[in-house]
């Protein structure tokens, strides 16, 4: 599966604090192994017809992302604490 980064994952992730940019790259390791390691809490959000959904980087910041099945890619929409939720 390919992982596709937007922009505006691009900008959100460069603005994030350091110590949680380290805290991601682990993350980002287990979601390549297995989208839904019980560590990442993926979920999907609602309204569940948009196909949106988030994991974990820790207890207060989320990655918000998308299947594309027929491209078989994962687009990385956008990172960041739970205020992401209202963008």
């Amino acid at each position: 599966m390919n992982i596709v980064e937007t922009d505006r994952f691009r900008r959100s992730f460069s603005d994030l604090p350091k110590i949680i940019k380290m805290k991601a790259q682990k993350q980002f390791r287990l979601f390549l192994e297995n989208i839904f390691h019980p560590s990442l809490h993926t979920e999907k959000l609602e309204p569940r017809i948009k196909n949106i959904w988030s994991f974990r980087l820790d207890r207060k910041y989320r990655v918000i992302f998308t299947f594309r099945h027929e491209k078989d890619e994962i687009w990385f929409l956008d990172v960041g604490s739970h205020d992401i939720y209202k963008r």
